[in-house]
């Protein structure tokens, strides 16, 4: 009978040891495929150097040439307001009348000082020249004579303050006041721009930098007006690079009467006296995010990286890359706005 149940438990056993093998097998062959399916498909670019032209193109943000606070130097209840926003403005106009009573009261006390001083001095002087007084006294009385006289100054320099005048020539950009309204000594009311002249700001890669000069001309363009160019100078070239290796350079443009500007948009600045050369580039389809604050997805493995990188020239769809990238590295070119940081990715191209 023993004889009989040795083989079938072993066969019971190769049985069981089969059927595990079988089931784990599957397990992970459907593991697999299921990491496979999640894995999301991307096309996918090797980073090489490449021959940039000589026209070096740069996004920035146009700025106006001079932009003021209107600041209150008096403080009191707002007789009236003589500006809104829109306003073409000019410098000496007054923008803002304060309650000023208590200020004429104090000025006309300071006058009388003033005067009886005066007087007292010329009266003094007579004595003086007669040999009455000695000349200690007649000092004494032109210190007090001047003492006076500084404090009407202040009194009237405080009056005048109470008529809030415009700094600039310009645009009214913003109100914050009202008639009625109580103004804070140096309190803002509103502000002024000046956008006659508009000046543009960009990074400058340290390799380009040193073939700009101050004077350069440089040709802008706008999405706001296609096909129209604005020309201005590079006004100044900052001596002192920026953590990313890049320089500021501020370009001054004239703004037009027929095609205006206004500061705050973006403008493409266009420099032509930098030579071809070569440098790291990637294809603008590479992008995430704008040029300024620029990103893109780098595959290592098979899983996708977000990282910043510092974009420079832009040479039709090329964009040079200033930091962030090396050689050889692979940059998601299609199918990153489904990716997000440590995404798991499936190169197809």
């Amino acid at each position: 009978m023993k004889r009989f149940i040795f083989p079938v438990i072993s066969t019971a056993v190769i049985l069981l040891v089969v059927i595990l093998v079988f089931l784990l097998g599957k397990k992970s062959q459907n593991k697999s495929r299921g990491e496979v399916l999640n894995d999301i498909p991307v096309n996918v670019i090797e980073i090489k150097m490449q021959l940039l032209s000589n026209v070096v193109s740069m996004v920035g943000v146009i700025d106006p040439d001079n932009d003021v606070d209107i600041i209150s130097e008096a403080q009191g209840i707002v007789k009236a307001v003589h500006f809104k926003v829109g306003d073409q403005v000019r410098k000496g106009m007054v923008l803002a009348e304060i309650d000023d009573l208590v200020l004429r009261s104090d000025m006309a006390k300071q006058q009388i000082n003033y005067f009886k001083s005066k007087r007292d001095f010329e009266r003094n002087k007579t004595l003086y020249e007669q040999n009455s007084i000695s000349a200690a006294q007649l000092d004494l009385s032109r210190l007090d004579m001047q003492s006076a006289e500084n404090e009407m100054t202040r009194a009237q320099k405080s009056l005048d303050d109470t008529r809030v005048k415009a700094t600039i020539n310009g645009i009214i950009n913003a109100r914050k006041v009202n008639e009625g309204s109580y103004a804070q000594l140096n309190s803002t009311l509103g502000s002024i721009v000046d956008i006659s002249t508009l000046k543009v700001k960009v990074n400058v890669s340290e390799k380009d930098v040193f073939m700009l000069r101050s004077g350069d001309s440089v040709e802008i363009s706008t999405d706001v007006y296609p096909g129209r160019s604005f020309f201005g100078y590079v006004d100044n070239i900052s001596s002192k690079a920026m953590d990313d290796h890049t320089f500021p350079v501020e370009i001054r443009l004239p703004n037009s009467s027929q095609f205006p500007l206004k500061g705050g948009m973006f403008a493409r600045v266009n420099f032509t006296s930098i030579t071809a050369r070569k440098a790291l580039v990637i294809p603008r389809e590479a992008l995430t995010g704008s040029v300024r604050n620029a990103q893109v997805f780098v595959v290592q493995g098979k899983i996708a990286r977000l990282r910043n990188v510092t974009i420079g020239r832009e040479s039709g769809q090329l964009l040079e890359i200033l930091n962030g990238l090396e050689e050889g590295e692979l940059v998601v070119t299609s199918g990153q706005n489904n990716l997000t940081d440590q995404s798991r990715v499936m190169i197809i191209h």
